[in-house]
């Protein structure tokens, strides 16, 4: 599916206004190529505000934008897509209201049954996880390389890992067959963004040459 490869940076809780923006374009400008707005807040006007303007950001990157979790968001900012958690929308519903043009990710964690099942109600990518222990979810459940290898043998549509996934570890993870990595502090606690964008996005091109 075009645009579902390589780097998907996930923006770091605490970022707002232009701290936000300038720290979402430098992993932009390292080459990624999928960027989700997760912001878990009740400010619904500054949620509103951010979206709009990180909407307009990947467009002039040609990056899909993703909103985490919430589907009137995404359609009120005009995001390509929404990632969609256990407790979330469902992706039925979730479809009806978007319509068949966006796209709906799912998370799959580390079950492979509730993957298959997704993949038959029509989600658009799955993601795995977590990879390696994670600051961001500490008690995330464990999705090891092997799960990710046979998700890659058993699963046709692309795949995402997420969970504590570095520039310098994403080369096992890469291995595995999945389609993107997604970083959160991996990715925007690196001290250069876009040198750490860019060093993944080439591990991509040396596993599997260019896109």
């Amino acid at each position: 599916m075009n645009g579902l490869h390589g780097l998907y940076a996930i923006t770091p809780d605490g970022l707002h206004g232009r701290e936000l923006l300038e720290r979402a374009e430098a992993a932009l400008k390292g080459g990624a190529r999928v960027l989700q707005y997760r912001d878990k807040s009740d400010d619904q006007a500054r949620r509103l505000t951010d979206a709009r303007a990180l909407a307009r950001l990947c467009a002039r990157h040609q990056a899909l934008f993703i909103i985490n979790d919430d589907v009137e968001l995404c359609r009120a900012s005009g995001a390509g897509g929404v990632h969609l958690g256990e407790d979330d929308t469902a992706l039925d519903m979730a479809r009806a209201r978007l319509g068949a043009g966006t796209i709906i990710g799912i998370s799959c964690y580390n079950d492979l049954a509730r993957a298959r099942r997704a993949a038959a109600a029509g989600a658009d990518y799955l993601a795995f996880g977590a990879v390696f222990p994670s600051s961001t979810k500490p008690g995330a459940r464990q999705a090891g390389l092997e799960l990710l290898r046979q998700a890659r043998r058993e699963l046709a549509l692309p795949l995402v890992a997420i969970g504590g996934i570095t520039p310098e570890n994403a080369p096992s993870v890469i291995e595995t067959g999945v389609d993107m990595v997604a970083m959160i502090q991996g990715l925007f606690g690196q001290p250069d963004i876009t040198a750490a964008a860019r060093a993944v996005n080439q591990q991509f091109q040396a596993f599997r040459g260019s896109p």
